[in-house]
């Protein structure tokens, strides 16, 4: 990544990978979110597996913005500890449902590029 442009661009990657695993689908009537991680998670062995690689690659972008160890650690966790408990049949995808670990880690980037990059970090999407 040397540029701005592809700075930004792998942001909004991780924004729009980031809500469609933990936010993209609303249910009617309440403020409650979920995304696509519980619903792959549901599928014995693999979902989980698939669910946990899509969450490492969201971290593989964002360590490309040279996060420090902390960060990167407490991302790391977050990931860690959704795919140990969302090993658990049905509770484990309740858990993935609630802890939303990507979304926890797009904070944790957005945040760290605040302080780091502001000017990168002020520029939100145009769709959530």
């Amino acid at each position: 990544m040397t540029t701005s442009i592809d700075r930004l661009a792998t942001l909004n990657r991780i924004r729009r990978l980031s809500r469609l695993m933990d936010t993209a689908i609303r249910i009617p009537g309440t403020s409650f979110r979920f995304g696509l991680d519980p619903i792959i998670g549901l599928v014995p062995g693999a979902g989980d597996l698939v669910s946990t690689a899509f969450s490492a690659y969201i971290i593989f972008l964002a360590a490309r913005f040279g996060l420090p160890r902390e960060v990167l650690t407490k991302m790391i966790f977050n990931v860690a500890l959704e795919a140990f408990v969302g090993s658990v049949p049905l509770v484990g995808d309740l858990f993935d449902a609630v802890y939303k670990s990507n979304i926890r880690n797009l904070d944790l980037l957005e945040k760290q590029l605040q302080v780091v990059e502001p000017a990168l970090s002020n520029i939100k999407p145009l769709v959530n």
